[in-house]
This record gives structure tokens, sequence and C-alpha cells, in this order.
């Protein structure tokens, strides 16, 4: 199976010079866990949303909040954003993907264009959910 048929899309992407408050709203009101960072659509880094947790004070949004804890949310996305991340293309087999994760210590793949234009983004899970998913279509036919 081809990357592009389990890929998910469409990405949801920050910039370089982006706050990790813009970050923390787009994490706080979506169902995934990572942003890709572009600059003129080309990928450059990658933020997870425990890279997010990482760099900012863990007293945001509680009563101890201070001031101090505030500007943590004013760091910038290139400051803590994964730098020339591991990428695919959309024709690379699902086998790529695997091994790529059990090589090297991330939860994504982004998935690029010739011009490293980023159309979608692979994780574990999503590979984990196709192996699922034919496994209950195998079941069902016996």
């Amino acid at each position: 199976m081809i990357i592009e048929k389990l890929m998910s899309k469409p990405i949801v992407t920050v910039e370089m010079d982006d706050t990790l408050k813009v970050v923390k709203h787009i994490f706080e009101r979506a169902k995934f866990h990572h942003l890709l960072v572009v600059e003129k659509d080309v990928l450059y880094g990658v933020i997870s949303d425990r890279d997010l947790l990482k760099a900012i004070s863990p007293h945001i949004g509680t009563p101890n909040e201070t001031p101090h804890d505030t500007v943590t949310l004013n760091k910038r996305v290139h400051q803590i954003m994964t730098r020339k991340p591991i990428t695919l293309p959309p024709q690379a087999d699902v086998y790529a993907a695997i091994s790529i994760f059990n090589l090297h210590s991330i939860s994504c793949i982004p998935i690029v264009d010739d011009k490293r234009k980023p159309i979608g983004i692979v994780t574990w899970r999503d590979i984990l959910r196709v192996i699922e998913e034919n496994h209950n279509k195998k079941t069902l036919k016996k």
C-alpha cells in the first residue's frame, strides 16, 4: 500500500515566527498531535504537542500562573521545532514508513512533494489503524 492512501490530509501548518500561543490555541481545538512548520509552502520543521508542553510553563491556565509563565507563550515556533524532519513522498510504500518509525524516535512523517511542499502526514497510529481495518476485513470474510 502506498502512503498517499493512508496519510492524513488536509494538513495544518504554522510559520516559523508564529508564537507558541498560536500553537497552543490550535492544539487545544484539534484532534491531532503534530503541526508542520512551513515558509513559502516549503517544509522546515515539525512541532508536536509534547514539544509545546516542554516549552511552556506548566502553570499556564492554572491559579498559580504568573506573568513570567505567560511570557513562555511568546516564544517562536522556530525556537522549539524539530528541524529537517524525515519525510517521504506520497508514492512511498507503507513499509518505508514502518522502517522509519522503527529506526528513529519520531511519531510522524510529513509527506511532501518533489519541492518539499507538505501534502499530508502519517503517524504510527495511521498505520496501526490500516492494519486493524485489513485484519477486520479478513476476519469478516471467514
